[in-house]
């Protein structure tokens, strides 16, 4: 039996009906309709579903859609300014932090958690951050080179 629910993303509510067990990147993908955030493997392991929750990076695929209701949820797309990438985002690009693409929206977020928390973070704190994303292409160096030249700017 499904609900009705409002979901809040990017600063835009979402009247949704959602099946009790439906997974917040679910809901997202499929119901609100932003399909930057990736399922990688429904277990919590991999972190291409990572989603700001209030501020506080989630694994979506394990996190229950009904459970978000009340909160403000930030996907990759709510980054940006617009047409306007954020500059994490740009860095990204600049410092070879991307490849094949498939973890950058979770890398972003985790990356974005960071910085609001620790606005000048070591090296060392860059990759903790970010342990929980799994990448198979970049080999992490022109990520947490991006993440520090965003640090480096502010």
């Amino acid at each position: 039996m499904k609900v009705a629910a409002t979901l809040r993303v990017n600063g835009v509510t979402y009247p949704v009906e959602l099946e009790p067990g439906t997974s917040l990147l679910d809901a997202v993908r499929d119901d609100v309709g932003l399909t930057g955030s990736k399922e990688g493997c429904d277990d919590s392991e991999c972190g291409a579903c990572m989603m700001l929750l209030d501020g506080k990076p989630v694994n979506s695929c394990s996190y229950l859609a009904l459970q978000a209701e009340g909160s403000e949820v930030t996907t990759v797309e709510g980054l940006a300014n617009g047409q306007e990438l954020s500059p994490l985002q740009s860095a990204f690009l600049e410092h070879g932090g991307v490849q094949c693409g498939f973890c950058t929206p979770g890398m972003l977020i985790s990356a974005t958690a960071l910085l609001a928390e620790s606005p000048s973070p070591t090296g060392d704190e860059v990759r903790i951050a970010l342990s929980g994303n799994l990448c198979r292409c970049t080999g992490y160096d022109g990520i947490v080179t991006a993440v520090l030249a965003v640090a480096g700017a502010r």
